[in-house]
């Protein structure tokens, strides 16, 4: 097989883990996460693989995969993002806060503002209210629609009075 039918087939895969993942079908995901991996490994199918394993509450292993995508593409900012967040639902959000910060800065990123709603939520659950709100602030001068950050606005607005 060439490279680029490697590439080829390991986009294929990358494609039918996801529909599956959507589907609810998270171990034939994971299956063809792994193939779409072995013929080309990418951030994007370490990342979803990552996020596949979340949804069955393996988030070490979630992490792990965040950082094997990090390694393939330091510039790709989700699994930054994905590793704050499983570490807030691990209960350890003094380490998801430099990844956090990480996925702000990340060079290719999308969607920009979760992380910043992510902060949000650490520093808010802290009492930094300033902090807190200057995150949310800043989701939303990014996504301007995004409700969660508009609500959390309020309510520390409502705090601080």
């Amino acid at each position: 097989m060439t490279q680029e039918e490697r590439l080829q087939k390991a986009i294929e895969l990358f494609r039918e883990a996801y529909r599956r993942q959507m589907e609810g079908d998270l171990e034939g995901a994971i299956e063809r996460y792994q193939r779409s991996i072995a013929l080309q490994p990418t951030a994007e199918a370490h990342t979803f693989l990552g996020w596949t394993y979340s949804f069955q509450g393996r988030l070490e292993e979630a992490i792990a995969e965040c950082k094997e995508a990090i390694a393939v593409d330091p510039d790709f900012g989700n699994p930054y993002n994905d590793i704050g967040s499983y570490l807030i639902k691990l209960e350890r959000p003094d380490e998801a806060i430099p990844w956090l910060e990480a996925a702000i800065k990340a060079a290719r990123y999308d969607p920009r503002h979760y992380p910043h709603c992510n902060l949000g939520q650490i520093y808010w659950a802290k009492g930094l209210l300033a902090k807190a709100r200057e995150e949310f602030e800043c989701a939303l001068e990014l996504a301007p629609d995004y409700e969660f950050a508009r609500a959390a606005l309020a309510a520390i607005g409502k705090q601080l009075n």
